[in-house]
């Protein structure tokens, strides 16, 4: 890890790093780091911090299981900060806003608007982690797991079923209709991928390609 050696630290050895969404871009929060947490944080591929009123290395969920896996890891063009492109399970902030930052300055004021865990595209992460999980460990009573009982086949029906659901919510110009089957599609979806051995990662991929 010889690139640490050429980050600007401050007296204290620590750099700022600021967490962001790698799928939305949302900012998530501000910490610090130093040179054992990035390196921590490299090994791991969770990210690490270190906290300045406890003078320790903090894992990012560690104890609420807000984890935060690190896609990539960037420096500024100065050296003395870093940006983390992290997966957020959960919410970020201990406030249970998904960001820390829910305060948006508008005429002078501070105005909240507080960040539900729904409301990002993240949600389709922890639904396809949830399936992982119900496939390694069963759940009586699971329709996930009733699903991968039944097979491909049922799966794909969902799929096919949900789909036209869609289309006539869509045609009968119904938004909350519109709003819940696509929820459904999207779960199902997650479902086949899961099946598959692939991972929204691998769509989203495939999409940046169409569009860059």
């Amino acid at each position: 890890m010889e690139f640490v050696k050429d980050l600007k630290f401050d007296e204290k050895g620590l750099i700022p790093a600021v967490a962001q969404d790698a799928v939305s871009g949302e900012i998530l929060m501000l910490a610090y780091m130093n040179e054992e947490s990035i390196k921590q944080t490299i090994e791991t591929g969770h990210a690490v911090y270190f906290s300045r009123s406890r003078q320790e290395l903090w894992e990012k969920g560690a104890t609420s299981g807000n984890i935060q896996n690190v896609v990539d890891m960037y420096v500024d063009c100065d050296r003395d900060a870093i940006v983390l492109k992290v997966n957020q399970t959960g919410n970020a902030c201990h406030t249970n806003n998904h960001s820390c930052f829910f305060r948006k300055v508008e005429n002078g004021k501070l105005i909240e608007i507080p960040t539900g865990l729904a409301a990002r595209p993240g949600i389709l992460y922890d639904v396809y982690n949830v399936i992982v999980d119900r496939v390694k460990n069963p759940k009586e009573g699971s329709y996930t797991n009733y699903l991968f009982e039944k097979g491909i086949d049922k799966m794909l029906k969902k799929v096919g079923e949900e789909a036209a659901e869609v289309i006539i919510a869509s045609k009968n110009y119904v938004k909350s209709e519109v709003q819940y089957e696509t929820a459904d599609l999207l779960y199902h979806l997650s479902v086949v991928l899961v099946e598959q051995g692939l991972t929204w990662d691998d769509i989203f991929i495939e999409l940046q390609k169409r569009y860059k």
